[in-house]
């Protein structure tokens, strides 16, 4: 096969997938920028702030920030829970801790299981009734939450891939251009065979 028709075909091949890694990258920065969209649409709505600055200040083990909490939900003092990032430390690191510091440590099953037990009309029954729906209602929010920072961790992983599929693109348009450039300098006679190139017999 010429040199010249091998570039040519080689270079074909490279722009195709040029386009191909562009429309990629579009589609997972439009994935990205959807995806953040609604996270913060949705935790907006939930109109979750965190404590104040001022809350962290004495921390102290059974009450609403506990030392354990400094390291993490400290940084968002103040603020609103809008990302994904956010909804993880207030899931595993805010409201974690409070459910475990609950009887049966907040696990809704055991709660449950225990006003089953109870005797009904009892002051047992009463007192685990109400703590059943406080663990049902914390159990809750913090499911939700923790979804919502699995899609902002989607969204994040879909930006990474964009960037890759954009850099990719980039080194494969160079590529073409130094096909295409090597083509145009290589003479029709000039043969491809077992790797290495050939001029023709004359």
């Amino acid at each position: 096969m010429s040199r010249k028709v091998f570039d040519w075909i080689a270079s074909g091949i490279g722009a195709i997938v040029v386009v191909v890694l562009l429309v990629a990258g579009g589609l997972l920065t439009w994935g990205h920028s959807y995806v953040n969209s609604q996270v913060r649409t949705q935790l907006s709505q939930q109109q979750i702030y965190f404590p104040a600055k001022a809350a962290f200040a004495h921390p102290k083990a059974g009450t609403e920030i506990t030392p354990s909490m400094i390291p993490s939900v400290s940084q968002y003092a103040g603020q609103q829970l809008l990302t994904g990032q956010q909804a993880e430390v207030w899931a595993n690191d805010f409201m974690a801790v409070h459910l475990y510091d609950m009887p049966y440590h907040g696990v809704y099953s055991k709660i449950s299981a225990a006003a089953r037990a109870a005797t009904p009309g009892s002051p047992q029954a009463t007192q685990l009734a109400a703590l059943e729906q406080t663990s049902f209602q914390g159990t809750t929010l913090r499911g939700m939450l923790l979804n919502a920072y699995a899609f902002g961790k989607m969204g994040q992983l879909m930006l990474w891939g964009a960037i890759a599929s954009f850099a990719l693109a980039l080194v494969m348009a160079i590529l073409v251009g130094l096909g295409i450039a090597h083509a145009q300098r290589t003479e029709p006679e000039t043969q491809v065979a077992a790797g290495r190139l050939q001029p023709t017999a004359s």
